[in-house]
């Protein structure tokens, strides 16, 4: 039965659809959805994708799994059904092919003896992108999820040929957009920018049909009884049709969380799938904590949009903050941890033990101790008509896709950190030219030395200190920007069409309530920095204080940037996220 995503600000309307009625649809638009059939040398490097294994490889794996023999034309896995399973092809000849979004069925690799099925949604139980079928009879050895998860843990060979594999597989997949999603819109609107990235950064492939670029995309629209009004559109195994959905009702639909049993009682529950959070949820679960991660968003929190990170330890040649995050999220994954996308906690329940949190859709999930790492969001700038170009020349990160939109026009970036420094030099490889807007009077005292560096010696860089944005002007996009010299008052417009707000930190805790002390600012105070009259207000109930990274709460702990005194760095937020964790232990055994 299917299920039923909500619309962004509106009742639920999803558009359901035979298979049958939306192949004749794409029969219809193969310009848009049917991209050329994909040949088996999809994989770029099918000795590291598709490896074989030897005998005494084989040998290992069959201990964790049970031999089957399959039939000619039996279906191994079916597209859209969760990946339970790994295949091993000990004989015959088995095809991994392409289902959805295309006329036909179009092969994507051919396993041959030796070689294995499966991709990184078997590590989470997602559904599969693809179907496997067997072209020949063949004989396999069938591995469940759980038994894969014990052979990678206990064997460091296979443990590398696999996610090698798994990962190298999905890095291609996304490349090819080979998956189960239609995004359709306009590179101009604000809610098509935050579904791809949305995708984009949970490393979920899919196709784009460009509104503005393809000239029989109102034809789609119009089979779909879609209106303007309700792009972007997403469509989902070829069977949902979802109308400007919210990022949960995708995740929802892609079956992001379906394996995820929220009535489970967890070990500990991280908040947050930045660097501190995916750090904890790595640990907790190598460490054996039955952990669940919380991320409205996509793993890697605002470090995730960082196009190069240079000072992060072990990357002497850089790391994007996308890569980053798709490694620790991978991680966490290997070793047990689930992670809930698309899903905000609106309040923690404190009055009694286990604790709750309870998200926005009302849903309740307990847990016995708890990790925030709900991060801090750039703060908005102080303009009245803000919102009406936020996602449409106003952005938050400065990622591939942002960089294709500004691509040989000038940009604005806003802010004198780390993250503005990374964007503006970024941003110079595809921009005309970028200005640094600075409110102080220069970036010594804010930003690593090598950015500056690398800024000052940029042609296509000009640095304007003292400077500040009071104003946006424009029909449908910016037109003009209005700015005012901090110093002397002098009013200058510039035509820029784009603006990179890096600037400032709010923290989210606005759904803590009073459950915890938090400072002045909002951010979460912990261990010494709690004062007797914090604990005493709090009502603190043991003999002890506070543990370094607890909160007010007992079994309550914050980390990285969500956190009081904390170093704004991601570097310092993994070492906290893993830190917390031995505070877990303990805590698990008072509570």
């Amino acid at each position: 039965m299917l299920r039923r995503p909500g619309r962004e600000n509106s009742s639920p309307r999803p558009h359901l659809l035979t298979r049958g009625r939306f192949t004749v649809s794409l029969q219809a638009h193969d310009v848009l959805v049917s991209p050329a059939p994909i040949e088996a040398t999809l994989f770029g490097t099918l000795d590291k994708s598709f490896p074989r294994l030897s005998p005494e490889q084989l040998a290992r794996v069959e201990k964790h799994g049970g031999r089957l023999a399959v039939a000619s034309g039996a279906v191994l896995a079916e597209a859209g059904k969760p990946a339970s399973y790994v295949y091993v092809v000990l004989s015959g000849i088995i095809d991994v092919v392409r289902r959805f979004a295309v006329k036909t069925d179009t092969p994507v690799v051919t396993l041959v003896a030796g070689m294995f099925t499966g991709e990184v949604s078997v590590l989470s139980g997602r559904p599969t992108l693809v179907e496997i079928r067997a072209r020949t009879e063949s004989e396999v050895v069938a591995v469940s999820r759980a038994e894969l998860l014990a052979l990678i843990h206990g064997d460091g060979e296979l443990n590398e040929i696999l996610m090698r594999a798994f990962i190298l597989r999905r890095v291609d997949l996304v490349a090819s957009g080979v998956g189960d999603a239609v995004v359709v819109g306009s590179p101009h609107c604000q809610g098509t920018l935050r579904v791809r990235e949305f995708l984009t950064r949970n490393g979920h492939p899919y196709r784009f049909v460009d509104l503005d670029r393809d000239a029989s995309a109102q034809e789609l629209l119009d089979e779909f009884e879609v209106t303007l009004a309700e792009i972007p559109v997403v469509i989902c195994r070829c069977e949902i049709v979802l109308r400007n959905p919210t990022n949960g009702a995708i995740a929802e639909c892609l079956g992001f969380n379906d394996a995820i049993d929220a009535t489970q009682l967890r070990d500990v529950i991280v908040v947050g799938g930045g660097p501190a959070g995916l750090a904890a949820g790595v640990y907790a679960a190598s460490e054996g904590l039955d952990v669940l991660v919380l991320e409205p968003y996509a793993p890697g929190g605002q470090a995730g949009s960082s196009s190069r990170i240079e000072n992060y330890l072990g990357f002497p040649l850089g790391i994007s903050g996308q890569e980053l995050a798709d490694r620790a999220y991978n991680q966490a994954q290997k070793f047990g941890a689930q992670v809930m996308i698309g899903h905000r906690a609106a309040r923690l329940i404190c009055d009694h033990k286990p604790y709750q949190l309870e998200l926005e859709n009302g849903q309740r999930i307990a847990s016995r101790a708890i990790i925030i790492a709900t991060g801090a969001q750039y703060r908005r700038l102080p303009i009245e008509s803000l919102d009406k170009f936020e996602g449409s020349g106003v952005y938050y990160a400065a990622t591939f896709l942002e960089s294709q939109l500004c691509a040989n026009e000038e940009v604005i970036v806003v802010g004198a950190g780390n993250s503005a420094g990374q964007a503006a030099v970024f941003l110079a490889e595809t921009a005309r030219h970028v200005h640094m807007f600075i409110r102080s009077g220069g970036l010594s005292e804010t930003m690593s030395r090598y950015l500056i560096r690398r800024i000052e010696d940029h042609p296509a860089i000009t640095q304007h200190v003292h400077t500040e944005i009071v104003a946006i002007e424009g029909d449908g996009r910016i037109e003009r920007v209005t700015c005012r010299d901090g110093l002397t008052g002098a009013i200058s417009v510039h035509e820029v069409p784009h603006i990179f707000s890096m600037t400032g930190a709010v923290p989210s805790t606005e759904w803590l309530e009073e459950c915890v002390v938090l400072d002045g600012r909002g951010f979460l105070k912990t261990g010494p920095d709690l004062s007797p009259d914090d604990l005493l207000g709090a009502g603190w109930p043991l003999p002890r204080d506070p543990g370094p990274l607890e909160t007010s709460l007992p079994g309550v702990f914050a980390v990285g940037d969500v956190r009081a005194g904390s170093v704004k760095r991601a570097a310092s937020a993994v070492g906290e996220g893993s830190i917390a964790v031995a505070s877990v232990h303990r805590a698990l055994v008072e509570l």
